[in-house]
């Protein structure tokens, strides 16, 4: 058998440096911390001498704790010193998940490295890194290179990347908790495999401030094989952080999710006033877009001190508004995600949080873009969204105290990934395939990897599998006589190399003025259904549609206002279950008659309607309501289990009690419960409850209940791209969401057809589960369901819980102004009916 192709560089580390060397590496970090007024953490120190002692390992500290400078200083103070006339070669790769946050970085280790190590030279590398400067880059690599974990993939798909990366010391993931999680984590350890193969005393340190399982995460970032010798290193956990929450001027007793809208207006306007710098969070961007909307009409003074900041917006908007937060220009930004990460905003002594944060780990996340300096406290201020947000804000303060947070669960097994990688892998001067599945084991998220599954892949890579063999552009990669695998076709090596990564969204549509400038870009999905003419609220703008062609959409200031904001798929985030665990907990102690909060205390008059009309559950009971409306029958049933899961669990149920009797359901859902509606009486007792939450065959009967066909078929549009099965476009020639789905749909019918036990197939129908109804979260939550009492009432009327339930069912068949006439209605009729006393239940 061959060997792994190498680079004629050695491969082996070079002797470690002289002591004298190292105590001055060492100093020049103690000058560097001492001319900032600093001194190192423990903790700092100890990921120091952990690095000199060869180790790897995760640093898990507080946001703006000095996580960066714990994992920079080791290989700046210990790497290779270099001179003025002759660099060091790349000796340090970082990578971060955000190009924002990357750039950041980069400046963080340009400055170290002046002062610790003036001749090594620092660069980044990102989708947005000019021409120029890649074409330096491809020259000459500097020493240290902050890079995404899609450019590092590029690099590694170079037949030259050994002699490149030959002198490499360490890497350094950023926010390791934010790819964990994902494909691009899985894109991350593949890569690292690469790298520990080359260099195998590689050092790699992640850095992360919201991680609950910090042993399966350092695991995956070093490997199964040095994951007993990983450093996890923990920081000061000592910073404060002040979680409050905002009380909007009356509270309803039913509420509908967004019925509080922006009446929290004032208070807002009221802490920007009176903050420095303010960041106003939403959870996604069309929110974004109303918030921003709403404080420019209300303050239109603030014209220029008021910026908006999401991931939809060009990047040369997204950037002047990162330097002009830390430039001071700024009173406020209001934003999403995009700014969640270790982006150092020195100048924000404020968080805003618009909703429910839906997840403890993300609540601080964002609070620490506050005081983001050791010693500084940290502030976020929940504004709720609707009233039962409340309890959310009251459950996540509770867990956020008791420093409880959600684990991360680490991809596993994705074969889609897994085959672009054995592409790359053949473009980057080739690979043995014995010598390639040791490596790809040495993965945590292929130490799983059964030799049928290898043999799959390679022959998928190879032949094209089954049902492509006879299409040359999916035979991609040859295995040659010197039993090397290796790609020769230029055009199938062009098309990859625009392909490299994970990340996967809705076709987007540029959005541009007829002089040239652009704004961004919005979902298809959104422009095909307005008409030229039509006005909608784009990039903090009230933009009129002139035409669409080719992907792009052109544009002009509109001369009238507009109700259409821009709204983008996967909008609404689920409750996490640590939150709805303990949001569970609060409603239980209430129906104890425990109302511990200052939260829980302005719900009390909604939760005590709902104790009186129907019930509030205990912490050991869930409920269940029978309520008949002019609308149909209603089953309403509260897992209080998060929206995903419930819309699992409202699947599962409609189809179990259809082979009791049949049926047909409505069905909607939210983050409290779910519900079925039938235009006939739906018969239904607690002794049902044994099928519906019967632990066997429950993916069986998920399936059975969902369009699981046309759901897989969807779902593998994703998993064809990530695999390389369909053409995305020339750069600037995108293709739309229907010719994806069409090029995907037919590749779907042909291995249905001709290659049904295709793995492609199955992992398309693994992650419509996973993903989308939350199984594995399901599962468990039928064991819990079925070790608590169930409580069946039959109130007289909707309840406070029931209610948010219907309304979305009216979202679905009435227009928005029809919608809040009927709401009104609803809601002047049941408050009426509560005022008129118990008599009414």
């Amino acid at each position: 058998m061959p060997d792994e192709p190498r680079a004629a560089a050695p491969a082996v580390d070079p002797p470690a440096a002289p002591g004298a060397e190292r105590s001055a590496g060492l100093a020049a970090v103690e000058r560097y911390f001492a001319g900032r007024g600093f001194a190192p953490f423990p903790f700092q120190r100890a990921v120091w001498e952990a690095y000199a002692a060869g180790r790897s390992g995760l640093i898990h500290a507080p946001t703006g704790m000095g996580k960066t400078y714990a994992a920079a200083m080791g290989p700046l103070a210990y790497g290779p010193r270099g001179a003025a006339d002759a660099p060091p070669p790349l000796s340090l790769l970082w990578i971060t998940p955000l190009r924002a946050l990357a750039a950041d970085s980069a400046l963080a280790l340009t400055r170290a490295a002046g002062a610790i190590q003036p001749y090594w030279t620092v660069s980044l590398r990102t989708g947005d890194t000019p021409a120029a400067l890649r074409a330096r880059q491809d020259r000459r690599l500097p020493t240290a290179l902050v890079t995404t974990p899609e450019s590092l993939s590029l690099l590694l798909s170079r037949a030259d990347w050994r002699e490149r990366f030959a002198h490499v010391e360490a890497v350094v993931v950023d926010e390791w908790h934010e790819l964990l999680s994902s494909k691009r984590g899985v894109q991350v350890e593949l890569a690292l495999a690469r790298l520990r193969g080359l260099r195998p005393a590689l050092r790699t340190w992640g850095l992360s401030a919201t991680l609950a399982n910090l042993d399966q995460a350092a695991a995956c970032l070093v490997g199964p094989a040095h994951a007993a010798d990983a450093a996890i290193v923990k920081g000061i956990d000592t910073k404060t952080i002040v979680i409050d929450t905002a009380h909007p001027p009356t509270i309803e007793r039913f509420p509908w999710a967004g019925h509080i809208g922006t009446r929290l207006l004032p208070q807002v306007i009221a802490a920007i006033e009176n903050a420095k710098t303010t960041l106003v969070f939403t959870n996604v961007r069309s929110a974004a877009e109303i918030w921003y909307q709403a404080l420019m009409e209300a303050r239109p003074d603030w014209a220029g001190l008021i910026a908006l900041h999401h991931g939809s917006l060009e990047r040369g908007v997204r950037e002047w508004v990162e330097n002009a937060i830390r430039d001071r220009k700024l009173r406020a930004v209001v934003c999403t995600s995009s700014l969640d990460l270790g982006v150092d905003f020195a100048p924000v002594d404020q968080v805003l949080q618009i909703g429910s944060p839906k997840g403890v780990a993300r609540l601080l996340q964002r609070a620490g873009r506050s005081g983001h300096r050791p010693g500084e406290i940290s502030r976020v201020t929940v504004l709720p969204t609707n009233a039962l947000e409340l309890v959310e804000a009251a459950a996540a303060r509770e867990a956020a105290a008791e420093r409880r947070i959600e684990p991360r669960v680490p991809t596993e097994g994705s074969l889609d990934v897994l085959v672009q990688h054995l592409v790359t892998c053949a473009l980057g001067g080739g690979f043995v395939p014995a010598a390639l599945l040791a490596e790809l084991r040495d993965t945590h998220a292929y130490r799983g990897l059964t030799d049928f599954q290898w043999q799959w892949a390679l022959d998928f890579v190879v032949h094209g599998g089954a049902s492509l063999n006879a299409y040359p552009e999916y035979r991609r990669v040859v295995i040659d006589d010197d039993g090397v695998a290796r790609v020769h076709d230029r055009r199938i090596a062009q098309r990859h190399r625009r392909a490299i990564g994970t990340i996967v969204a809705d076709a987007s549509v540029n959005v541009q003025f007829r002089n040239g400038a652009r704004l961004g870009h919005v979902e298809e999905s959104f422009v095909a259904h307005l008409r030229p003419g039509d006005a909608f609220v784009f990039a903090g703008r009230t933009l009129e549609l002139i035409r669409m062609r080719e992907m792009t959409a052109w544009v002009k200031p509109a001369t009238k206002k507009s109700r259409i904001i821009t709204r983008w798929m996967g909008a609404k985030m689920p409750l996490s279950t640590l939150l709805a665990e303990r949001t569970r907990k609060l409603i239980g102690d209430a129906a104890g008659g425990e109302y511990a909060s200052p939260e829980l205390d302005l719900v009390r008059p909604l939760l005590e309607l709902q104790r009186a009309w129907s019930a509030l559950p205990s912490t050991r009971e869930w409920l269940i309501e029978r309520i008949t409306t002019r609308d149909g029958h209603h089953l309403f049933f509260y897992p209080m289990e998060g929206r995903l899961a419930n819309l699992g669990l409202a699947t599962l149920f409609a189809y179990r009690l259809g082979q009791i009797r049949p049926g047909t359901f409505t069905i909607t859902m939210n983050d409290y419960g779910f519900g079925l509606l039938s235009p006939t009486p739906i018969e239904f007792s607690l002794r049902d409850l044994g099928l519906l939450l019967a632990e066997e065959h429950v993916e069986r009967d998920l399936l059975a209940g969902l369009n699981a066909a046309e759901l897989g078929r969807r779902q593998f549009r994703e998993i064809a791209r990530v695999a390389g099965l369909i053409e995305q476009g020339f750069p600037g020639q995108g293709r739309s969401n229907r010719q994806l789905q069409a090029s995907s749909g037919l590749i779907y019918d042909v291995f249905a057809e001709y290659d049904p036990e295709n793995l492609l197939l199955a992992q398309a129908v693994r992650e419509v589960l996973d993903r989308h109804l939350e199984a594995p979260r399901l599962v468990a939550a039928l064991r819990r369901l079925r070790g608590s009492a169930a409580r069946l009432t039959a109130p007289a009327r909707p309840t406070p819980f029931a209610f948010p339930l219907m309304v979305e069912i009216f979202r679905e068949a009435l227009t928005s102004e029809a919608l809040d006439v009927r709401i009104a209605r609803m809601v002047a009729e049941l408050e009426s009916a509560a005022a008129a006393g118990p008599e009414s239940r």
